[in-house]
């Protein structure tokens, strides 16, 4: 029996980064950029005011000592216009002069400070300054953020909502990145309609191929949910290999334990090398993991039980798919937790136990109720695993788990 540090080494190896292409900005967060962006224009392009106020000359106010004979500031200027922002009518500051200005507006020449709108009386045709400003006060400086030549984005970062804004600064309307991978969902089973069909003695709705796929897009791939793949073997290698090209990730539901799944396991290692060795893990120690197809494309098979494919799909899965998009850190943040229950693991196998992560109001300290696997819980039943926002992690060695105990809890998606 292979050990999940085992399985995820296995499958991470085998991750595909989809060759790179150029994608419009407004569709790349969260992607890995794949090129050195750099600015061919400062940026700012020309001074420009950083808060609504008044420019002008520092000295005038008190914020720089006179020149030799010059005479000492007065704290009232006269206001001789206004520049908003957007504006393209150059305007010259005269020594003694403010001029109103707003965030973002050009700076009049002359003016080295911003005397923010706080500061002054608010005056229309002449504003006093209740305190001085000093040069280069609120103000933006050409070149401040990026002179020219700069990197704006590095490859191999991620494209956040800071990186997108670079790129728009900068004025690219594209950025050669990695796509996300492509991840297809299949579901064997002769007992499952899709869930527009009433099932009839014998019949279960196809719950894997939805939820896996809702899983694979939450992760960050590009999803293709197939849904029932049924028929004659060469009716069922036909639609594999049409998978096997469009995807950079397989996954099967239903293919593995059980009778059913034996012809399936046939066209399988006709197409490539699937290991179905077992995991030491539960629920979910029954998987395949394989290398199909011309492009070996990483192929997972996971069992009908669709609280064990979701348990497969969160520790073997989504790190794939993490990888595949370049996130330096494919895990789940992991935290410890006190237990509030009595808890239940299988001796000999990691325990994956759907738990409600909470926070003690007094102490912020991390607390867990577990769902599956406690005592008298089902560990099968998928009602629970949608009330859970984490996973506890059960060692190997331990059996039981018993309130105060402090364990290791996987967060899940954070739901509102």
């Amino acid at each position: 029996m292979r050990s999940v540090e085992e399985q995820l080494a296995f499958i991470t190896d085998a991750a595909i980064t989809p060759e790179p292409v150029r994608i419009a900005i407004a569709n790349a967060l969260g992607l890995m950029c794949a090129e050195e962006v750099q600015a061919n224009q400062p940026l700012p392009g020309f001074p420009q005011a950083a808060i609504d106020g008044y420019a002008v000359r520092a000295v005038d106010i008190g914020g720089e000592r006179p020149l030799r004979g010059e005479a000492e500031p007065e704290r009232s200027l006269p206001v001789v216009g206004e520049v908003p922002a957007g504006s393209r009518q150059p305007l010259r500051l005269q020594p003694k002069q403010a001029v109103r200005v707003y965030t973002g507006a050009p700076l009049p020449t002359l003016a080295d400070a911003v005397l923010p709108l706080e500061w002054t009386d608010r005056g229309r045709k002449r504003v006093t300054a209740r305190r001085p400003v000093r040069s280069g006060e609120f103000v933006r400086r050409v070149g401040d953020d990026i002179q020219p030549g700069d990197v704006a984005v590095s490859s191999g970062s991620i494209l956040g909502p800071a990186q997108i804004g670079l790129l728009a600064a900068v004025g690219r309307t594209k950025v050669l990145a990695y796509p996300r991978p492509r991840v297809s969902i299949l579901s064997f089973g002769k007992e499952l309609v899709d869930i527009d069909r009433e099932p009839g003695l014998g019949q279960v709705f196809d719950v894997n191929s939805y939820a896996l796929a809702a899983a694979a897009k939450e992760a960050g791939a590009d999803v293709h949910r197939v849904g029932i793949a049924e028929g004659e073997p060469r009716r069922v290698r036909e639609v594999l290999e049409t998978q096997l090209g469009r995807s950079e990730v397989l996954v099967i539901s239903g293919a593995v334990g059980g009778a059913g799944a034996e012809a399936v396991r046939d066209v399988l290692e006709e197409l490539g090398d699937i290991d179905t060795s077992r995991v030491a893990m539960h629920p979910g120690s029954v998987q395949g993991f394989g290398l199909l197809g011309e492009e070996r494309i990483p192929t997972f098979l996971v069992p009908s039980n669709p609280v064990s494919a979701l348990v497969i799909f969160e520790i073997f899965i989504r790190p794939l798919i993490r990888v595949s998009l370049g996130k330096r850190n494919a895990n789940r943040r992991v935290v410890r937790a006190r237990a509030l229950n009595n808890i239940e693991s299988r001796p000999g196998r990691r325990g994956f136990i759907r738990a409600r992560l909470m926070r003690d109001a007094e102490t912020a300290d991390y607390l867990v109720e577990g769902l599956g696997g406690a005592s008298g819980s089902p560990a099968h039943l998928l009602a629970g695993l949608s009330e859970a926002n984490a996973m506890i992690r059960v060692p190997e060695e331990v059996t039981d788990i018993r309130p105060g105990d402090v364990v290791d809890v996987h967060f899940l998606t954070q739901r509102s």
